[in-house]
């Protein structure tokens, strides 16, 4: 990719010991924000929607739809 510790630790903010370790393996408490960090540096964000879970359907929108059937049932009556 052509990117070094040094310039991705500059442009994301986070220490060359934080990437090198993060690299490695032995990094076990990087945070949400520093890992979001480093895949701005990288130009490569879009990534973290691999790891977030499919967001289940909200209740206000399960509610709207459970008005509408029991609109439409008491229309049909």
């Amino acid at each position: 990719m052509g990117y070094t510790q040094k310039n991705v630790a500059a442009q994301s903010g986070i220490s060359v010991f934080t990437i090198s370790s993060f690299e490695n393996g032995s990094s076990t408490g990087i945070t949400l924000a520093s890992f979001i960090k480093l895949l701005r540096a990288i130009d490569n964000l879009e990534e973290i929607e691999k790891l977030l879970p499919e967001l289940p359907e909200s209740p206000k929108a399960i509610f709207m739809k459970q008005s509408k059937k029991q609109r439409i049932w008491k229309q049909t009556r």
